[in-house]
């Protein structure tokens, strides 16, 4: 599989794409290229690292919310509503922005980051679209009594807690998990596709990685599983797990309740088909985002999901004058 740039009637450029399709026991469904690529799992891995904190308890301690959670796993596009939502996060934890070890960035949505150019919006942590991830960890800190300073250095209890979780979902050991910093400055972990589909698979498994303590009965309720949480959180929320007009809650408001995208840098997309309880990682090779997005999408309508919207197919290619010189476009099929 590969998506193309034709100009013309020539082929410009090809995107090589690898994809694994992973079921909950871990047996590969379909696949195209290489799904034992090697690769960062960037934002893709947001759900494990917001994991730790559901699973120890700093969700019950500081009252967070569906919407604090699905912010965890979020890759926001900068709205001032979802802003306004991670500095609520931060008070209930009793934190604070300068706490943020963040960087600010250009807002992932244009229509966002064209509106605060206009009206000469200063950037801030707060506004990375990593905020609420970052939340999440200075909320896991907290929990457990660790000091909050360099929560983003490899060797802080914060990033191991996440090494920890991230190893477990995806069954790749932590001494052979690769390693290296994120955009955002935190920890970012390398594994095989399959290993990340296999995880994003797990989330549909109510029963994988239950604890103990979620087993017992509480008042006569059941305790939700911890992964149900996150994944709750993240299918009622993808205004907050993305944002308006981004592929991802475009992907998630097509199909509700049916879908979790998530996309990642550099060309890497994961999804959760729920129903199916099937997990897909993909990978463009060399990085390229908007055929991530095509690619992610055909992916998705091949394994049956269904018509998505028609942005996220073929897409014109225009030139400076806005004339439609060329078209970028998936060829090829995942194999069964």
């Amino acid at each position: 599989m590969h998506v193309e740039l034709v100009r013309g009637s020539i082929v410009e450029s090809r995107h090589h794409v690898h994809v694994a399709v992973v079921e909950g026991a871990g047996t590969l469904v379909a696949h195209a290229g290489d799904p034992d690529l090697v690769t960062f799992m960037r934002s893709v891995a947001k759900p494990f690292q917001a994991l730790p904190v559901v699973v120890d308890g700093a969700a019950e301690r500081f009252g967070l919310s569906e919407e604090d959670l699905a912010l965890c796993c979020a890759s926001h596009s900068s709205e001032p509503a979802q802003v306004e939502r991670v500095r609520a996060f931060l008070a209930k934890i009793g934190a604070a922005e300068a706490d943020l070890l963040c960087g600010p960035h250009r807002p992932l949505s244009d229509a966002v980051a064209k509106d605060y150019e206009t009206r000469g919006v200063r950037l801030t942590a707060i506004h990375s679209n990593c905020s609420g991830k970052h939340t999440g960890m200075l909320a896991l800190a907290r929990h457990h009594g660790w000091p909050t300073a360099g929560y983003n250095q490899p060797e802080h209890p914060v990033q191991q807690r996440c090494l920890e979780e991230v190893s477990r979902w995806t069954d790749v050991p932590a001494d052979r998990m690769g390693r290296g910093t994120d955009g955002c400055s935190v920890v970012t972990f390398a594994l095989p596709l399959r290993n990340m589909a296999w995880g994003w698979a797990r989330l549909a498994n109510a029963e994988f990685g239950m604890r103990n303590a979620e087993l017992k009965p509480a008042g006569g309720l059941r305790i939700p599983h911890s992964a149900l949480r996150i994944r709750q959180a993240m299918l009622a929320h993808p205004d907050l797990l993305s944002g308006a007009g981004r592929p991802c809650c475009d992907i998630m408001r097509a199909h509700p309740g049916r879908v979790i995208a998530k996309v990642g840098a550099e060309g890497v997309y994961a999804a959760l088909l729920v129903r199916e309880g099937w997990g897909v990682a993909l990978k463009v090779e060399d990085g390229h985002s908007a055929a991530a997005v095509l690619a992610i999408a055909a992916v998705l309508e091949q394994l049956g999901l269904g018509l998505l919207p028609a942005s996220l197919g073929a897409r014109s290619i225009s030139n400076s004058r806005g004339a439609v010189v060329g078209e970028l476009r998936v060829r090829g099929e995942i194999a069964r």
